[in-house]
């Protein structure tokens, strides 16, 4: 099992987009988290409020052993996320095993492309287990996963495809393979499990291969039942034979989504009709039945549409939705009578406007249910509005209300661009206005019935025969009504590309606001990044997310700095390609306030060196051009910036000035280093902001507040500062350090420079420091390979150093030492970042206010990340390490709805009171737009605050149990309720729609609040069921009176409201209603309901020819 590891770095993480390599891993479970694979990490997020939950960084596999179970070294990047899949498991009723990892119901199978996978406990942020084939060889192991899939057995199982054409079924309890199955030279693709049966599964391949495989006696020792099916026509002669020659030349352990990463075979179940398969190909859409083994059908694509990504069935209706290549949605409806599928809609996945030319890739589409899941409880649960109503009664509603509730029809889609953004859409029916008038529908139809339930309360008593237009306005559902409506309600936006530098904010006191005036620019918690799609992301580290992005630069951002708190200044170049050759260099100035981009210094002509680097000063006020080869130019940065002078000399670094650092304490049990001995004995020198020269340069002490200094380093090895003194550029004339230390035979590389310490690395890795007002100096070797960048950390009063530096070598490698220390090597931080990622640029965030908080350091990772990592430096020993975060919770715009992610004990307290019956003031004491809501039902009047227990409703039923209970409930989802993380506005708007109707109401609503959709449909069809048998025991009544009155006294159910009824056409009606509301009809139990659905079923197969497939026919 894996080490545990901190989670700084979780917490604080930003991924990179997704790309074609993540083969569009992406998985929404029934709780209604989204996972998606992103380069080397999994992205975790919530795609009702479009908020980024967490980011779950695969580890490493290891150098130094072939088990990938060993904490990996900083120098291994971690391999792609392929696939993943969260398991199907409810939150365990057992409060004594709720807390461990093993029984999580937030599980999270990942597979990479290395073969390893890894089962996450989301809960945790950690990996419970490793699974890893044991076949004796290494390049057996590398088998990339192409696809995950949970099967139940007396455990869960997990079924995963390796490599091009191995199925391995997976016991990840005792992390151990238990049965396999090779495909060769088949390429599997997809895998899925039915939802009619837990324990069968099945498998396609790319030319047409399917697998039916069902797990047995318990599948413990790999009892597995298989049948073989083979779909032909799928492929014509020009199609095999680019596919045969694409995989003769591919690596032989790659899978499918590496060898063919345009080609997309995929399938699902229909949640709607046992046995019916519906599988796409890139050109072809075709319902196959496993039961006859044959395909009932097959639709061709029209010509000008992209090939088939993906196939998914709604749940509630009988049509599915395909994804395209071309970033397009289409949606195919089944024609009356038969398995054959038209098309029907046509949508973009991707809006044309504001998005980038070329447009960006669509990789991924999921089809989240758990929301529409839930509006479907709201209106299937209206037959049954009230406990105390009768079972006849109960149907006496206005025909307008059912009929206008049963029509809107809502679906909801997340897809998953490349250029870091997470689309939310909802498809609507003919009927819907969108979003907010579904609301506003389900909140009228909410009212009618409440009104409704007051007027019926009184005339239940009397026993009147119930109209049957009613009845059928109810059941009536529009079987052909089309989604007409595809309309965008949410957007996140990651990271857009891959990270290519990164900017820090650390204005001086002489930095002003944008607007003008004296005031000092404070440090703002934001970080600007660079990327190689030429774009700006400015994240706000207080909430982990992206802040604003800007379309820049038509190429990869080269060099970023910050002017200020609210200016960036940025550089990019690009090679001209005529007989004249040169660069093309752009500079651009972007005001985050008015989201302007500026371009200065702009020629007509090419040049002859391109921009090296860009360095800003900490004022904002001054910049510097670096050249390859060429000279530096000093710019004065204002409205209209002027270049105030061209430095000719072979600069090899150059960096300005930070704000000088306060004094250090004086510890005693901190060992001082040679430089602040000799500091201190030097002509009583206290501090490097009392020299005469240092007025002059220092912001802080300085009555020029113009003055403002930079250090450089040239190619013969020569070190000098010079200082910008208005539009004067002079000599700063520092105290040499002593002749040894300039002889090195290293070229500078990288420098920092804090008054009064200029801090120097080369080639060689050597680290070399000098005092500029003692001339004092020291050095040591990193024994490492060059040295890029060096970086002071902020110091803060009460701090005992403020020598500390972080430092980026050539090999994206990374050291934090301490030059206060006797011995900087000896007490150095390597590689403090979880491994897994190599670092390309990096810097400290200037946040930190008091001693006490750690120093964090902002990352921008070869994988595309930006991570935050915090460093706690202990004074006493000087050693560094990782504490827990200190930091509160970040700041979200929205609380975060998800009682999936609640302790279990709490999410039980939470089911418990939403089946018992809460007002829906309770809700509305956090939620202020639901008072309107709540003010229209019944009483739903605001509660006392003393007593919890009179936010529950009222009901006839006799008390179970202590009454003290509900109130010990409430009282522990006090906190979540006064952050109003239990639900929001809409979701507490559904919950008061059938708070009043019902226990049996309560149950399903409470049950698909938790993913658990098969119990909210039981409990959506008990009522139909209990009328079922009332209708049994009306038609034996009129032969047997006395049993009729014993049924009557035993169910206490007033049997004269429901016979007149029931001698109708109630069981007409009810096959009716089922028939018409999706997955109802897979639990059918009256006769003529089984019959209605088997009557359909037969027309499908009557064009199949053979012996087995008329016998079949015959039975069916």
């Amino acid at each position: 099992m894996a080490a545990p590891r901190s989670q700084e770095a979780w917490d604080c993480m930003l991924p990179g987009p997704s790309s074609r390599n993540n083969g569009g891993c992406a998985d929404c479970n029934a709780g209604g988290l989204l996972a998606y694979g992103a380069g080397s990490s999994i992205v975790v997020a919530d795609p009702r409020s479009m908020q980024l939950i967490s980011v779950l960084p695969m580890p490493a596999p290891s150098q130094s052993s072939p088990s990938p179970l060993l904490v990996t070294s900083g120098h291994a990047l971690a391999p792609f996320v392929t696939a993943l899949r969260w398991i199907p498991h409810s939150i365990s009723r057992d409060l004594s095993t709720q807390d461990e990892p093993s029984n999580s119901h937030l599980r999270l199978a990942v597979g990479d492309r290395q073969g390893r996978i890894a089962i996450w406990d989301f809960r945790s942020r950690l990996v419970v287990q490793w699974l890893d084939l044991d076949s004796g060889g290494a390049e057996r192991s590398r088998l990339g996963i192409q696809d995950l899939c949970w099967i139940l057995s007396d455990t869960w199982l997990l079924a995963a495809i390796h490599g091009p054409s191995l199925l391995a079924l997976w016991n990840p309890t005792a992390g151990r393979c238990i049965w396999k199955y090779d495909a060769s030279p088949e390429f599997l693709s997809c895998i899925r499990r039915d939802p009619f049966d837990c324990r069968h599964l099945c498998v396609l391949g790319l030319r047409g291969f399917l697998l039916s495989a069902i797990v047995l006696s318990g599948g413990m020792e790999g009892d597995v039942s298989i049948k073989e099916h083979q779909i032909s026509g799928v492929l014509d002669h020009a199609e095999l034979q680019k596919l045969d020659k694409e995989s003769s030349s591919a690596s032989p352990n790659s899978p499918a989504l590496a060898v063919f990463p345009l080609f997309c075979a995929k399938f699902s179940f229909s949640p709607l009709w046992r046995h019916i398969l519906l599988i796409t190909f890139p050109k072809e859409l075709i319902v196959f039945d496993l039961q006859y083994g044959a395909s009932l059908s097959s639709t061709s694509l029209p010509r000008g549409m992209g090939k088939f990504m993906d196939v998914m069935p709604d749940p509630g209706m009988d049509q599915l939705y395909c994804a395209h290549l071309d970033g397009k949605l289409s949606t195919w409806k089944r024609k009356e009578g038969e398995q054959v599928h038209a098309l029907s809609k046509m949508g973009e996945l991707m809006p044309s406007i504001g998005t980038a030319v070329p447009s960006p890739s669509v990789l991924a589409v999921i089809l989240c249910q758990s929301e529409s899941f839930l509006q479907k409880v709201g209106k299937l649960s209206v037959p049954s509005l009230s406990a105390n109503l009768s079972s006849a009664a109960c149907y006496s509603l206005p025909s307008d209300l059912c009929t206008r509730t049963d029509l809107v029809s809502n679906s909801y889609l997340v897809s998953i661009s490349d250029d870091g953004k997470i689309w939310s859409w909802l498809l609507a029916s003919d009927n819907s206005t969108g979003v907010q008038d579904t609301s506003s529908e389900m909140t009228k139809a909410a009212d009618i019935c409440e009104e409704t339930v007051l007027q019926l309360q009184t005339e239940a008593k009397e026993s009147e025969p119930v109209e049957s237009a009613n009845i059928r306005a109810i059941s009536s559902s529009p079987q052909g009504s089309n989604f007409t409506k595809m309309s965008l309600i949410g957007q996140l936006q990651l990271l857009s590309s891959t990270v290519s530098t990164l900017a820090v904010p650390a204005p001086s006191l002489i930095a002003t606001v944008a607007r003008g005036g004296n005031v000092p620019a404070p440090a703002v918690p934001l970080v600007a990044l660079g990327t190689q799609s030429g774009t700006i992301d400015v994240v706000d580290v207080s909430a982990n997310a992206v802040a604003m992005s800007f379309s820049v630069h038509n190429s990869t951002v080269r060099g970023l700095r910050w002017l200020g708190n609210s200016r960036l200044v940025s550089f990019s170049y690009n090679q001209v390609n005529d007989k004249v050759g040169g660069f093309n260099n752009r500079l651009v100035v972007t005001c985050l306030r008015s989201g302007l981009n500026r371009p200065f210094r702009v020629l007509q002509k090419s040049e002859r060196a391109p921009i090296r680097a860009i360095r800003a000063s900490s004022s904002g006020r001054y910049l510097l051009i670096v050249f390859r080869d060429a000279p530096v130019e000093v710019w004065a940065m204002t409205k209209n910036p002027i270049m105030l002078r061209s430095l000719a000399l072979p600069f090899t670094v150059l960096e300005w000035t930070l704000p000088s650092a306060p004094r250090p304490l004086q510890n005693g049990s901190s060992r001082q280093s040679s430089i602040s001995s000799k500091e201190q004995s030097s002509n009583n020198i206290s501090s490097g902001d009392a020299s005469p020269t240092n007025l002059k340069t220092t912001p802080e002490g300085s009555g020029d507040e113009t003055s403002e200094s930079f250090a450089f380093a040239l190619v013969n090895g020569a070190l000098g500062v010079f200082e910008v003194h208005g539009r004067r550029i002079r000599d700063f004339r520092p105290k040499w350090p002593s002749s040894s230390f300039v002889s090195s035979d290293g070229l500078v590389t990288a420098m920092a420079y804090r008054l009064p310490h200029v801090v120097m690395g080369d080639r060689l890795g050597n680290i070399r420091w000098w005092d500029v007002t003692t001339g004092l100096s020291s050095s040591f070797n990193t024994h490492k390979e060059g040295i890029r960048r060096i970086k002071f950390s902020p110091v803060v009063s009460g701090d005992c150093s403020r020598g500390r530096i972080a430092v980026l070598f050539y090999d994206n490698t990374f050291s934090i030492f301490d030059l206060d220390t006797s011995d900087p090597l000896a007490n150095a931080l390597l590689q403090p970042q979880s491994p897994g990622t190599l670092v390309l640029e990096l810097d400290w965030l200037p946040m930190r206010t008091n001693k006490d908080e750690p120093l964090v350091l902002c990352i921008a990772g070869a994988d595309s990340s930006f991570r935050l990592i915090e460093v706690n430096i202990n004074g006493a020993k000087t050693s560094s390490g990782f504490n827990p975060r200190m930091f509160k919770e970040r700041f979200r715009p929205i609380p975060l709805c998800l009682p999936i992610l609640f302790p279990a004990a709490h999410a039980s307290a939470l089911r418990m009171v939403l089946q018992m019956g809460v007002k829906p003031s309770w809700f509305s004491s956090c939620n202020t737009t639901m008072e309107v809501v709540t003010s229209h039902v019944p009483e739903n009047g605001l509660a006392s605050v003393g007593d919890l227990r009179s936010y529950m409703i009222k009901s006839d039923l006799p008390d179970v149990g202590d009454t003290v209970v509900p109130e010990l409930l409430l009282k522990v989802l006090e906190p979540y309720r006064k952050e109003g993380c239990i639900f929001d506005d809409e979701r507490a708007r559904l919950y008061a729609s059938v708070v009043n109707k019902g226990f049996a109401a309560r149950l399903a609503f409470a049950a698909a609040c938790f993913g658990e959709f098969s119990e909210a449909l039981f409990w959506l069809q008990l009522p139909h069921a209990l009328l079922h048998f009332v209708d049994k025991s009306s038609s034996k009544s009129s032969k047997d009176a006395s049993q009729s009155d014993s049924l009557s006294v035993a169910a206490n159910i007033p049997i004269p409201n429901v016979m007149p009824l029931a001698k109708n056409s109630m069981p007409e009606r009810r096959m009716h209603y089922s028939m018409n509301n999706g997955q109802l009809k897979v639990m059918a139990f009256a006769q003529e309901e089984l019959w209605g659905a088997a009557t359909e079923r037969i027309p499908w197969h009557e064009r199949l020819e053979g012996e087995e497939a008329i016998q079949k026919r015959v039975h069916e």
